[in-house]
C-alpha cells in the first residue's frame, strides 16, 4: 500500500437479505484514497454508492446487511475486523460523514451547539467550555455569521444552508483524516450548492482533510475530485482522474452520465438526454456486461461474458468494458462519446 494512502477498500462484497432473495448491493468495490485527496464516486440512484460508503465505516445494520468478502484498511486496520467499541473509536474521530439530509439527522430537541460538541467530548479529555471554544472555531472556519448566538438555536431555527454547515462542523470538530459527503448539496438551491462546494474545497486546503464524495451530480464532481469512480450496479465500471473522465471518457453508462447534464454552452434542447431502460434485477445479477442491455454498443459476448478492467493509455484509467479490449478496436475502432468511431 502507498505511503500516501489513507484508504484501501479491496474486493468489497455487500447482500441484504429481503423477502425475495438476497440482493447483492455491493459486487467487488474497489477504491482508494490518498492523503489529502478528493475521490468522487458516481452514479445512479441505487447503483451502490452509499451502502458502499456506509459499510466502510461501519455504518450499515448487521442484522440486515451481510459482508460476503473484501477489505476496508484503514490506516493500517481492517474496518471490518474491528468490534462496535472499536469501530466507535474512529467514527466521528478519524473518519467523518456529512449525511444527506441535515434535518433528518440532527435533533430537533437539541440546541446545534450540543450536537457539534458531542462528538469531541465523546473523543477527547476536555470540558463541556473548551467544547465549545472548539465549536466556534469550527463554525468561524465555515464562514457561519455569528457562531456564538448559532450555537444556541435549534436546526429549525436555520436555514437549509446553516443547517449544511453544522453538519459540516458536526463532522470536522475532531479534524477527521477521510470525510465523507453523501450527496451535500441536495436539495440546496444553487447560489447555496456552490457556496457549500467552495467552502469544502477551501477546507481540504487548509485542513489537509481526505474527501470521499458520493453524488450522482456530475456537476459538482467536476468541481471538486481530483479522481473519479463511475459505479453501477454494483460495481466500478471506469475510473480516472477528474480531466479523463470528463474529457476522454471510455464506458457507455459514463457516456449516458455525462450526457444527462445540461449544457450551458450549447444552445437549448428540445428535451433532457437519458439512459434507456432499467438497472438490472441484483437478486439475480446478469451473468455479463450488467449494461448490457441499456448499452446502444453492446455486442453478444456483452451478454455472456463480464468485461475485465482494461487498463488505457492514460496513467490511472481503467475501464471494464469490452468496447475497450484491444481485440474489438482493431475490429470496430474507437467508441467515442459523440456516438461514433475513431478508426
Amino acid at each position: 500500500m502507498s505511503d500516501t494512502r489513507i484508504l484501501d477498500v479491496r474486493d468489497l462484497r455487500v447482500t441484504f437479505d429481503t423477502m425475495q432473495g438476497s440482493v447483492q448491493a455491493v459486487r467487488g468495490v474497489s477504491f482508494h484514497v490518498d492523503a489529502g485527496e478528493t475521490i468522487g464516486i458516481v452514479g445512479e440512484s441505487g447503483c451502490g454508492k452509499s451502502v458502499t460508503v456506509k459499510t466502510a465505516l461501519g455504518l450499515n445494520s448487521r442484522s440486515s446487511g451481510s459482508v460476503k468478502g473484501g477489505q476496508v484498511l484503514f490506516e493500517g486496520k481492517d474496518i471490518l475486523d474491528l468490534d462496535d467499541r472499536a469501530i466507535r473509536d474512529i467514527l466521528g474521530n478519524r473518519m467523518s460523514m456529512i449525511f444527506q439530509d441535515p434535518f433528518t439527522y440532527l435533533n430537533p430537541t437539541m440546541p446545534v451547539g450540543r450536537q457539534i460538541t458531542e462528538s469531541y467530548l465523546r473523543h477527547h479529555k476536555a470540558t463541556r467550555k473548551e467544547a465549545e471554544e472548539k465549536a466556534l472555531q469550527i463554525l468561524r472556519l465555515i464562514s457561519l455569521p455569528n457562531p456564538e448566538a448559532t450555537l444556541r438555536r435549534y436546526p429549525h431555527q436555520l436555514s437549509g444552508g446553516m443547517r449544511q454547515r453544522i453538519m459540516i462542523a458536526m463532522a470536522l470538530i475532531c479534524s477527521p483524516a477521510v470525510l465523507f459527503a453523501d450527496e451535500p448539496t441536495t436539495a440546496l438551491d444553487v447560489t447555496i450548492q456552490a457556496q457549500i462546494i467552495d467552502l469544502m474545497n477551501d477546507l481540504k486546503e487548509k485542513t489537509g482533510t481526505s474527501i470521499v464524495l458520493i453524488t450522482h451530480d456530475m456537476g459538482v464532481v467536476a468541481k471538486m475530485a481530483d479522481r473519479i469512480y463511475v459505479m453501477y450496479a454494483g460495481k466500478i465500471v471506469e475510473e480516472g482522474d477528474a480531466d479523463t473522465i470528463f474529457h476522454r471518457p471510455r464506458h457507455p453508462y459514463t457516456f449516458g452520465l455525462l450526457d444527462s447534464v445540461p449544457r450551458l454552452d450549447e444552445r437549448t434542447q428540445d428535451e433532457l438526454h437519458s439512459i434507456p431502460g432499467m438497472p438490472p434485477d441484483l437478486i439475480a445479477p446478469p451473468e455479463g456486461c450488467p449494461f448490457a442491455r441499456r448499452c446502444r454498443y453492446a455486442m453478444k459476448i456483452c451478454e455472456r461474458v463480464a468485461p475485465p478492467e482494461i487498463q488505457m493509455k492514460e496513467d490511472g484509467h481503467v475501464c471494464s468494458c469490452w468496447l475497450c479490449e484491444e481485440h474489438c478496436i482493431q475490429r470496430r475502432g474507437e467508441v467515442t462519446r459523440e456516438g461514433g468511431v475513431r478508426v
